[in-house]
């Protein structure tokens, strides 16, 4: 008797314990299932925001994303502080940097207290670039969040 009590006790365990894993990889499910579709609205507002801001700016997003951050500090910050800011590499964002350098946007120069430290200041032109190109790229986002149209459909289904 004892041993089929125990036998029963450790059966229902093991169903318990059935059950919990079945609903810790539901769990696991659903959060995948949101993770891909996260990725894929990132990715379509991103190619949106792209496509907008080099048809009408001739930025890309990425460049649009370190004149926000210039602007938001007040047109100046540190290398090191603009790359915590951005979701970029520090060679990216160096090649990036160079770039807008080069379209007379920013200007990089020395820290005279750590000659370590490297500034990043916008220009005259790259405030105005900023300030023009605001409107499109807000414009994308909020089409974009109320389900826009997917800018990328056609791109993304011609590189496969």
């Amino acid at each position: 008797m004892y041993v089929r009590f125990s036998a029963n006790l450790l059966s229902m365990g093991a169903l318990e314990t059935e059950q919990q894993v079945d609903e810790q990889v539901s769990d696991a499910d659903t959060l995948a299932a949101d993770w891909h579709q996260m990725l894929g609205r990132y990715h379509r507002t991103t190619c949106a925001l792209d496509r907008a801001l080099m048809a009408d700016h001739s930025i890309t997003v990425s460049d649009f994303e370190v004149l926000q951050q210039l602007y938001a500090a007040n047109g100046c910050l540190r290398m090191h502080e603009l790359a915590e800011q951005v979701h970029l590499t520090q060679s990216a964002l160096s090649r990036l940097i160079t770039r807008l350098e080069k379209a007379g946007l920013v200007t990089r120069g020395m820290c005279e207290d750590d000659r370590r430290a490297v500034w990043t200041e916008m220009t005259a032109a790259g405030k105005q670039c900023f300030v023009a190109a605001r409107p499109t790229h807000r414009a994308i986002l909020l089409e974009q969040a109320s389900g826009g149209v997917q800018a990328c459909v056609t791109e993304t289904d011609s590189r496969r």
